[in-house]
């Protein structure tokens, strides 16, 4: 089981230092039946990455650029990823592919660019409530999924499932929905040559109220966290919760 909390914009190195440490006094000595990573905003990489040193959690990037180095302001590479201590990156978020028009073809050079530095992609899926309601959800997700991951299917790579009308928003699928949607991506998946192990995460408005019931899903192997993670105690609590 994998356990990630996507931080967002949000903490400066303060208040994220202090999450942080919060997050580790709280899981300290205690049975962890997960692994965590969290993903503060690059600002926070370099201090987090001292707080988190030999510990059990992990550190991740919440983007990365298509390029390893050169003339491109404001881009930070898997490279510097790298040497800040994260282990893992996020992409394809759907608020980068909506308010960033991040194409799939994007997403996947990225995610190929991450993989060859040694970083693992969690690579995000996910429809709009329209896409749901027009019956397209798993043409949509697929679609994304064939065009979004690495060339390297036999690779380290995790998939997100995030609906796009969950984020944020307080709604959640059922569990009957959540369970139908991981067997068609698993199905995809090994129908296109990836390995079985492939990790695939829920992701949209996850909390201390659902995350039992969601991991509780056979086919769920994780949860990507938003709001929730800039919570200790909350989000430590799902992670210690964790069967």
């Amino acid at each position: 089981m994998f356990i990630a909390g996507n931080w967002k914009l949000n903490c400066n190195i303060v208040q994220g230092s202090k999450l942080a440490s919060t997050i580790l006094k709280n899981i300290e000595g205690k049975n962890l039946n997960c692994k965590i990573a969290i993903f503060p905003p690059f600002t926070c990489l370099s201090s987090i990455s001292d707080v988190l040193k030999d510990s059990v959690i992990s550190l991740g990037g919440q983007d990365c650029s298509i390029h390893t180095n050169g003339a491109f302001t404001g881009d930070i590479s898997a490279s510097m990823l790298v040497d800040v201590g994260c282990k893992y990156v996020i992409l394809g978020h759907s608020e980068r592919r909506m308010g960033y028009k991040e194409s799939n073809a994007l997403i996947k050079t990225k995610a190929n660019v991450a993989q060859n530095m040694g970083i693992v992609p969690i690579v995000c899926v996910g429809e709009t409530a329209k896409e749901r309601n027009l019956g397209k959800e798993k043409s949509v997700v697929k679609t994304q999924l064939l065009n979004s991951i690495p060339n390297n299917s036999k690779g380290s790579y995790i998939i997100a499932y995030e609906p796009v009308w969950a984020i944020g928003s307080g709604i959640t699928p059922n569990i009957d929905e959540i369970k139908e949607m991981f067997v068609n991506i698993k199905y995809i998946l090994k129908s296109s040559g990836n390995n079985d192990d492939i990790k695939i995460l829920y992701g949209g408005s996850v909390n201390i109220n659902n995350s039992l019931e969601i991991l509780s899903c056979d086919e769920v192997n994780g949860a990507l966290i938003g709001g929730t993670s800039l919570n200790a105690d909350e989000f430590s609590s799902i992670c210690l919760d964790v069967k």
